[in-house]
């Protein structure tokens, strides 16, 4: 079954290599026949899993698109469609996405450090520098954490917003991967105030100043870092890719990735499909925020309880979970995590959903999405390849 899947995925990906790089999703539909930021550069991080050379021809062809489209201030577009008669170039809806300049900085390094081209990132050099001052520019206070509006990044139609923990480990990885390359001791110094701030805003009974004293003294911490907070407070919800990364990025003290390992693997034992829905609880109608997450959204309303962002089950965020479990030696766990993305990438003919309603298991989202398929090649290949990213 596994070996099934993953050539399929293989398939998938060939499928959405465009000449300017990978596509969303192989389904005809308009916003998700673009070259997202985000999405090209897991899914380049599969191709270079892979070592299939013209997935990773795409992947820089990726970058490439994305760096002749950077903002003059330093921002890189959410998306960018090249036909044959236009070009639309997105760098954000709602509001702007503040991960795809750390998406961008990380897939240029990834690239570069794999195939053995720090060329790369000298070509790169400028472009990475600019993304880097405006990411400095975002913190707005100089306190060493960027702030992200509401619809900032990939969980676009989500209640994240402020300190959200995603953006702060993305760039710490962002940032490490570029200093692999330049040895540069501000960069490190910058990379150690940064995760400093992490650990003393997000774990519980930390040391250090806080951001939001009285706010951080109201929360009642579970075994995971909250999702975000901001002057109004924290939100509580348990974020499955930013505590991925937290674990691959080895962020927080080893009691608290046991105990975080601990939590992941009793939600997924209660869960349907048997995978970590992206957050949790979900928001019902009668919770605080839910005014945020029925408004925000820019067409029609997705994030119904269990469902989305909501609480749905995507397999890309169980990719980087599959990811997380590997680099604490859980092989095993991780190949469980391999089998139940695998399952749910062959539903319906392997249809490769964008997410799944986590009470129901049915489908949600576009099918043929680009980046479930990445979930697949990533973790079959760091499992049985021993595939490392650079962290």
């Amino acid at each position: 079954m596994n070996k099934i899947v993953y050539d399929k995925a293989i398939r998938l990906l060939h499928e959405v290599a465009s000449p300017d790089g990978f596509l969303a999703s192989a389904e005809n539909t308009s916003n998700y026949k673009r070259v997202w930021a985000r999405d090209g550069v897991i899914c380049g991080l599969a191709a270079l899993a892979s070592g299939d050379e013209k997935l990773i021809a795409t992947f820089k062809s990726t970058l490439d698109t994305l760096a002749e489209n950077q903002h003059d201030i330093g921002t890189i577009p959410s998306n960018v469609l090249v036909s044959a008669d236009k070009k639309e170039v997105s760098y954000g809806g709602l509001a702007g996405r503040v991960d795809a300049v750390t998406w961008f900085i990380i897939g240029v390094c990834q690239y570069a450090h794999h195939q053995c081209d720090p060329a790369f990132v000298v070509r790169y050099h400028y472009e990475i520098e600019k993304g880097l001052e405006l990411l400095n520019a975002w913190e707005f206070n100089n306190k060493h954490l960027v702030y992200v509006p509401l619809s900032g990044n990939w969980a676009d139609e989500y209640i994240t917003d402020g300190y959200v923990l995603y953006d702060q480990l993305l760039r710490v990885w962002a940032l490490r991967s570029y200093n692999h390359f330049a040895k540069s001791e501000v960069i490190q110094e910058k990379i150690e105030t940064i995760t400093s701030q992490i650990e003393i805003n997000f774990l519980p009974e930390s040391t250090g100043e806080k951001f939001h004293e009285r706010a951080y003294k109201e929360v009642v911490f579970a075994d995971y870092m909250p999702c975000s907070f901001s002057p109004s407070g924290y939100k509580t919800q348990f974020d499955a890719f930013a505590n991925s990364l937290a674990v691959i990025l080895n962020i927080g003290p080893k009691t608290f990735h046991s105990q975080l390992l601990k939590f992941t693997e009793n939600l997924t034992a209660e869960t349907t499909l048997g995978l970590l829905p992206a957050f949790w609880p979900p928001v019902f109608e009668n919770d605080e925020h839910w005014h945020l997450l029925k408004n925000n959204c820019r067409y029609e309303f997705r994030n119904y309880p269990y469902e989305f962002h909501n609480g749905g089950s995507w397999p890309m965020v169980n990719g980087f979970y599959g990811l997380a479990l590997l680099a604490k030696g859980e092989e095993k766990k991780a190949t469980s995590i391999l089998d139940k993305i695998n399952r749910a990438n062959a539903l319906e003919e392997f249809s490769f959903y964008e997410n799944f309603n986590t009470k129901t298991a049915e489908p949600n989202g576009v099918s043929f999405c680009a980046w479930s398929a990445a979930a697949t090649i990533l973790v079959h290949q760091s499992i049985h390849q021993n595939f490392k990213i650079l962290v």
